[in-house]
């Protein structure tokens, strides 16, 4: 049995990829006592994964559960062996939300989210089962819309952000956004920087790096004039990706207290009522353009190479993955490897 290098950062799933992308328009939904249990049973040499990310939204989690309900999730982890981390508040319309540039009414409906998923947290944490991670929001808001008026939408995300930090800061949690191609004031690196900074609230609002995004960051996707790979880039020249990569989480590394690791093979997808966004592939695939553990690194690591410790889990991505994949155990038994791996080269202890 291999000795494990490095305690922490724990190693989390998340559960979300059984929804997002799947219901009418694509393949049944995989309920998240499935999740849990393939998530339970991966093991590596001894080592399993720590915790699950969960998302507020039914079929999975309800967002107006009730405290029996949490009491009842929260004992279904504890069985599992497993604790709560990062929370997805559901601030979209289609599950109740609206958008943070929107009417005031769309803005007070994803502010009611956001209250809601920290009313959550602060709960699981008073239940035990969850001390760290925080609660993941985007301007569930698209770049066309955004584009309209750039300059008066991100003020506008920026003043709802705002008082979304000033609602987690009364339940004592920390959101984070997540920068993908698909969320207006969010869908290019540049504009994810301007966001963050017109907010101005680094110790409640930061960045969660999903490696899948932020590798459509380079390319330039949605905002073309933040692309940083040049046209008919050839993919065999890693060196020039990294570089892309590197100046990409050197200007969001400050802002990341969320970490998710993934692949991407270069294209973007969507599927069920998701928008396209960077393509989650398996860490084995290969189409897959990064070298997982060294991409990794740039996040995890500063600039003078030690390890940042912005956070206390790193959690796997695996959204869209087709159910098959989904529900073979090998696929979250391959998945922990390569969170090992990743821990094993970059953690703390």
């Amino acid at each position: 049995m291999s000795i494990a290098k490095h305690k922490l950062p724990a190693l989390h799933n998340a559960m979300w990829p059984g929804i997002v992308g799947k219901g009418s328009d694509s393949e049944p939904a995989i309920d998240l006592d499935t999740m849990l249990s393939l998530t339970a049973a991966a093991e590596v040499n001894g080592t399993r994964f720590d915790g699950v990310d969960l998302f507020l939204s039914l079929p999975h989690t309800d967002i107006d559960s009730s405290d029996d309900e949490l009491k009842q999730l929260a004992d279904k982890l504890s069985a599992h062996h497993l604790v709560a981390g990062s929370l997805v508040a559901p601030v979209w319309p289609p599950v109740g939300g609206g958008s943070s540039m929107g009417s005031d009414e769309e803005r007070a409906r994803f502010l009611t989210q956001v209250r809601k998923a920290c009313a959550i947290g602060k709960k699981l944490r008073d239940l035990g089962i969850r001390n760290y991670g925080v609660v993941r929001i985007d301007s569930a808001a698209g770049p066309s819309d955004w584009a309209a008026n750039p300059s008066e939408n991100t003020k506008l995300i920026a003043a709802t952000f705002r008082e979304a930090c000033t609602i987690a800061e009364g339940y004592g949690e920390r959101l984070a956004a997540e920068g993908e191609i698909c969320w207006g004031g969010m869908h290019g690196w540049c504009h994810m920087v301007d966001l963050l900074e017109q907010v101005g609230r680094p110790q409640t609002l930061g960045f969660q790096a999903d490696m899948a995004h932020t590798m459509l960051y380079t390319l330039g996707y949605n905002s073309p004039e933040s692309r940083l790979l040049p046209e008919n880039y050839d993919w065999q020249d890693r060196s020039v990706l990294k570089a892309a990569l590197k100046q990409v989480a050197d200007a969001l590394r400050p802002w990341t207290i969320d970490f998710h690791v993934a692949q991407n093979d270069g294209t973007v997808k969507g599927s069920g009522s998701h928008d396209k966004t960077g393509r989650h592939c398996p860490p084995d695939d290969p189409n897959g353009k990064m070298d997982i553990v060294e991409i990794a690194g740039l996040w995890m690591r500063n600039a003078d190479g030690s390890p940042t410790r912005a956070y206390s889990h790193i959690c796997w991505d695996g959204c869209m993955f087709p159910n098959a994949m989904m529900t073979s155990p090998e696929t979250w038994v391959k998945i922990l490897a390569t969170m090992i791996q990743v821990r094993d080269a970059h953690g703390w202890d």
